[in-house]
């Protein structure tokens, strides 16, 4: 039998240790056998940092000269340091703890308590929220959802840069901080919010730091029995250290200096957090002897994508720019990056995702492609026009694939299907693995077609054909595994956090984007007070919006598209300008850059090609106060979110009825029908022509055509007669 070749899914554990260094360039090899004293890596976008630190830490582990439960490595994300164990596992270095630092600290704490403390230790609170509100209740203030959400950030800030309450009003003027509200009454609330804590024997996650610290500083017994179990420490993304954190991890290391820190000050997107890039900029002070490597080359994206990276930061300013990294791509060259200007945003919602579909129907998969905005506000109207598009999407932010319940179940059922698989009758007609899988996650909802509709029952099929693709590859990269094999490769990859991809593309923030790539890159809203972000009045401040865009660019691999829009609404004044951050890289207006939809009516396409006129709209007033709408979803409404409704229950639900046939008619989820906001308009104003149900967003003319007759006959009360066809792909 011939030999299965070689999966990059599934690669083959190198056979010795300088098997480990086979393909890394030589600067990679560079970080990979600097084993001894402190190494500070600078590292540029796509130049394989995690590449070089996993290689040098199994290198050390296969080499003999680090033992595998010596070594702690940290990061910022649970699923960074998830990708972290599986590449250590495909290197043959187990055992290794790759950990977040609250992760580490509370593994410590909970050790540690019952010694150092006594007792139990307190619960741990995982949203704050709640208490902060009951904080500033005790203060009588109240606070609004976003006022909450920022006076809890505000009290995050002080904890990690070790800022007590009454300190809070001088600390927040020495960091040129705009408080969401007067600083003394942040001051007030952090102080109840400490007293409520205590009175109910919880602590929050910055308390696990600082309790971790006073520990180790006040026990030397325990830090040594600490430092005696953790002798070599790796720190990824060490711009984006605190100085709590920072705390921590000097505690870790004592006096000695077996330290590897890795990290690019120009991708430092965190200090509203208190992060801060002085240690990353400070390490060679602190350490004189250390040494250093820089990572330049660029193997994620094309040599288009990396110029503008590039060109973005040689503009910056400020002591990180200083230190900023020239990339060069590895890649072969790629198409230009598109700049496109639009009349309004809906329009370049709506072009989006008509470029989207452009790039699927070229062969580039969902998972492949992402929209990346400033604020998750932007994220409504991607969402509809990726809907009405029958695009689908997924959320940056949701749960965590192996921790979501029908992930869950399913191993649990493929678990009991490969002990007592022989007796089963279920798996009688399955001749391979993939067909094994199939069988018993057909038990958990899984179908050979994706269900109609959005929701709860799209997610959970999303994650069962997930698993079924990650079986498919099993098997191809191992054709004589089992489903005892399968289970166990799960169970590792749970482990490690290490979860297949679910089909897709992806709405995130630039924030949420970071540590990300994909093919296609869609960089929306990029306006003056969009990117830099309105509240960005410091240099510093300016300059790590600069970085966010920065971290966006370089998040393409191949296809890199840029966009802003000239009026929030149609019909709105025109008179917004593309951020100041792209000037003098794109192009000039009375060239490359293409404007559709612009306030003078006409959509110029690139090269002078005329598209359809687009007829201007007025601003849309709320139909129950009359105040101006701007925001996407009370836009979809036509009214504030805040106003009453007036919905026609009972024609509300016959026309969910009504959709989930015409989705199931069209085989297509019920919002590529009508979002569920759309259907809450029609059934408020209750249309009684197709001039009235035209006026409503989200009925466009395609929708109108295909679906408005059976929408006014339920909305004058008769049975649509209709029959739904599908959409012609030509039209």
């Amino acid at each position: 039998m011939t030999a299965a070749s070689p999966s990059p899914l599934f690669p083959d554990v190198p056979g010795t240790a300088d098997a480990v260094l086979d393909g890394l360039d030589p600067e990679q090899r560079a970080v990979a056998t600097a084993l001894h004293g402190p190494v500070c890596v600078l590292a540029g976008a796509g130049t394989g940092k995690t590449r070089a630190i996993t290689h040098r830490i199994a290198y050390g582990v296969r080499a003999g000269i680090l033992q595998p439960a010596s070594v702690l490595a940290v990061t910022f994300t649970n699923r960074a340091a998830g990708e972290m164990r599986g590449r250590l596992r495909q290197l043959g270095a187990t055992g290794v703890q790759a950990r977040t630092f609250h992760s580490a600290a509370l593994r410590q704490l909970q050790y540690f308590w019952p010694k150092a403390v006594g007792g139990a230790m307190p619960r741990l609170v995982e949203r704050k929220a709640q208490l902060v509100a009951e904080a500033a209740a005790r203060c009588r203030i109240r606070l609004d959802r976003g006022e909450l959400r920022d006076v809890t950030g505000e009290i995050e800030w002080c904890k990690v840069t070790q800022t007590v309450s009454e300190d809070y009003p001088a600390a927040v003027v020495k960091a040129g901080r705009d408080a969401p509200r007067d600083p003394a009454e942040i001051s007030r609330i952090y102080t109840h919010y400490e007293q409520l804590k205590q009175e109910r024997g919880v602590i929050d996650f910055e308390d696990v730091l600082l309790l971790t610290v006073a520990i180790l500083q006040d026990r030397y017994d325990i830090a040594e029995q600490v430092r005696s179990q953790y002798q070599h420490f790796v720190v990824d993304e060490y711009q984006d250290v605190s100085p709590l954190q920072q705390r921590l991890l000097d505690l870790w290391l004592g006096e000695r200096d077996s330290l590897c820190v890795v990290g690019d000050a120009s991708q430092t997107i965190y200090s509203f957090t208190g992060a801060t890039p002085d240690h990353l900029l400070n390490f060679r002070t602190r350490h004189p002897h250390a040494t250093v490597v820089k990572l330049i080359r660029d193997y994620r994206s094309t040599p288009q994508v990396v110029h503008l990276a590039n060109g973005l930061l040689a503009a910056a300013k400020g002591r990180a720019a200083e230190h900023r990294l020239e990339l060069v791509s590895q890649r072969e060259p790629g198409p230009e990056p598109v700049y496109t200007e639009y009349g309004d945003e809906p329009t370049e919602a709506e072009r989006t995702a008509r470029r989207i579909r452009g790039l699927l129907d070229e062969g580039v998969p969902a998972s492949e492609i992402a929209v990346l905005f400033r604020t998750n506000g932007q994220s409504e109207l991607y969402e509809q026009a990726l809907a009405d598009a029958a695009i689908p999407y997924q959320l940056r932010g949701a749960e965590r694939f192996f921790e979501r319940q029908e992930v869950r179940e399913a191993g649990a059922a493929l678990r009991g299907a490969a002990r007592f698989g022989g007796n089963d009758a279920l798996l009688d007609d399955a001749v391979d693995l993939p067909s094994q899988v199939r069988a018993v996650l057909s038990t958990k909802g899984w179908t050979t077609q994706a269900p109609a509709g959005s929701g709860a029952v799209r997610d959970r099929w999303e994650s069962l054909a997930a698993l079924v693709r990650l079986a498919e590859d099993f098997a191809a990269a191992k054709p004589e595994a089992t489903l005892s094999d399968l289970v166990a490769e799960l169970d590792e990859r749970a482990a490690a956090q290490h979860a297949p991809t679910v089909q897709g593309v992806t709405l995130a923030s630039l924030h949420a984007a970071k540590g990300l790539e994909w093919d296609a890159v869609f960089l929306v809203g990029l306006t003056e007070g969009m990117l830099p972000i309105a509240y960005a009045t410091t240099d510093e401040q300016i300059e790590e919006e600069r970085r966010l865009l920065y971290v966006g660019v370089t998040r393409a691999r191949r296809h890199l598209s840029l966009s802003w829009a000239l009026s929030r609404s149609p019909g709105g004044r025109a008179n917004r300008r593309p951020s100041s951050f792209l000037d003098g890289l794109r192009p000039g207006s009375g060239g490359g850059v293409r404007r559709i939809g612009s306030s003078g009516g006409s959509s110029v396409e690139r090269g002078g090609v005329r598209g359809p006129a687009r007829k201007p709209r007025g601003p849309v007033h709320c139909r129950v106060c009359g105040r101006t709408l701007t925001d996407a979803g009370e836009l979809k409404l036509m009214r504030c979110e805040d106003c009453p409704s007036d919905m026609d229950e009972g024609l509300y639900e016959r026309l969910r009825e009504w959709r989930a046939e015409a989705a199931r008619g069209i085989g297509q989820p019920a919002y590529c029908v009508f979002t569920d906001k759309t259907l809450i308009a029609i059934a408020e104003n209750v249309p009684e022509d197709a001039h009235a149900l035209a006026r409503i967003p989200g009925v466009g003319r395609r929708k109108l055509e295909r679906f408005g007759a059976d929408v006014l006959a339920l909305c004058a009360g008769e049975t649509p007669v209709t029959e739904v066809v599908e959409e012609d792909e030509s039209s």
